[in-house]
């Protein structure tokens, strides 16, 4: 178990001169007739100017991102207008919203502050008027390079992947929203898988994560009885209980389920029937159908295909998977070859290749779909833009909108409806 040092002193210290407060922009336009009120989307980034204080990072070059955008959406046109920024320093590249709507969580991917080999996280409530930020407090990760969070269904706890310190961390969640110090770690323990992917495309160099174990996703099954995250440096997705009382989780069994020496489990997906479980391989640039027993909280393999165009060679690493709402399609990004696959999800629940789009920008680092899945959103974290894209929903085919939305080194996009919120 990873222990602390931070205080809680010098964690207030850290969050007073990390957060540089929030830059305000115009007014939200006023409520649809049809009674909605704004659909607001939340942009995490990398965004580090303060070197002195934070020299080491996850990505390099620094940051270009100043913290957490927000902009409100055109639930019609899927365009993105700029309604403020939180200004953060910490590279909050990972973001999460309660089931309420009312609080927001973000990951603040570095691995020293003031001295700790831990990152941090951090807790903000939403204004319900206009979407705003104000932030509530700021603890220790667990472990460095904190990638990833997720809130548990009971609201009650915080899950969090710490990347650098290959470690998953459970947070309290205070009844006012704030966090409390971390209520347990578990580190990855193994051994490292090796630098060249098993199922690599022909010629890839890609290589990321196989130096030492890096946990990189962390999210409870549908039904919340289990607590799933991947360890990309060990090549497992591994399983756990949580106990909702004392917020410790112990190993399921069974406890894990190994992919093939050298992929790289990064992100994965459940899909909406709770029986399928699509995982996303970043260096075997593949993806894995499993199915789910959500009594037992097994996995067992049954489909892996390439997440890249059929004949492609060269070298990529994968980032995101998703499922579509309606349960017909999946889709996943692919880095450096940049494009986002769609797959049409057949009636036993394997995958057919459709196409590949091209994000508009370069290397993708997540995506995610508005509320009505009308619009997929690419986040291409080089190219520092944020492409908007239709979704046909018949044929699962992608169309760029014509909109380039301009934040610094994007991470990921998340949306949140007012009219819901609080509610």
């Amino acid at each position: 178990m990873i222990e602390s040092a931070i205080s809680r002193r010098s964690l207030l210290r850290s969050a007073t001169a990390l957060a540089g407060g929030v830059v305000l922009a115009p007014l939200l336009s006023a409520p649809a007739e049809d009674g909605k009120g704004p659909l607001m989307a939340y942009v995490g980034t990398f965004s580090s100017p303060l070197q002195d204080v934070l020299p080491s990072q996850v990505d390099l070059p620094p940051g270009n991102g100043r913290g957490i955008h927000i902009f409100e959406v055109d639930r019609s046109s899927g365009d993105l207008t700029a309604r403020g920024v939180y200004e953060l320093g910490t590279s909050p590249s990972c973001l999460a919203l309660n089931a309420a709507g009312t609080h927001l969580y973000s990951t603040n991917e570095t691995d020293k502050v003031e001295g700790s080999d831990a990152g941090t996280i951090s807790s903000f409530v939403i204004n319900p008027a206009d979407g705003q930020l104000t932030i509530l407090n700021t603890v220790s990760s667990g472990g460095a390079g904190p990638t990833y969070l997720s809130v548990h269904p009971s609201g009650r706890y915080l899950l969090v992947a710490n990347y650098f310190g290959g470690s998953v961390a459970v947070l309290p969640i205070l009844p006012d929203g704030r966090l409390g110090e971390t209520g347990d770690v578990k580190k990855g323990v193994g051994k490292v898988g090796p630098t060249r992917a098993t199922n690599a495309p022909e010629g890839s160099f890609a290589f990321s994560g196989h130096d030492i174990p890096h946990a990189h996703m962390i999210e409870t099954d549908p039904s919340g009885r289990f607590v799933i995250s991947t360890n990309l440096g060990l090549d497992q997705i591994l399983i756990w209980k949580l106990d909702e009382k004392t917020g410790k989780l112990s190993a399921n069994d069974p406890a894990s389920v190994a992919l093939p020496p050298g992929d790289g489990p990064r992100h994965f997906s459940f899909h909406p029937n709770r029986r399928w479980f699509y995982s996303l391989q970043e260096e075997g640039s593949n993806i894995v159908l499993f199915d789910f027993d959500a009594e037992k909280g097994s996995l067992v393999a049954r489909q892996t295909l390439s997440s890249l165009p059929p004949g492609f060679a060269g070298s990529n690493f994968t980032s995101e998977i998703m499922v579509s709402g309606d349960g017909k399609f999946v889709y996943a990004a692919n880095r450096l070859h940049d494009g986002i696959a769609s797959f049409a999800v057949g009636e036993d629940g394997t995958l057919t290749f459709i196409e590949e789009v091209w994000t508009r920008g370069d290397y993708p680092r997540s995506f995610n779909f508005d509320p009505s899945g009308n619009f997929l959103y690419s986040c291409n974290q080089r190219a520092d833009h944020v492409a908007a894209f239709a979704v046909d929903k018949t044929t699962g085919s992608l169309k760029f909108t014509g909109q380039y939305t301009p934040v610094g080194n994007p991470s990921i996009i998340i949306f949140l409806d007012l009219a819901k919120s609080g509610k």
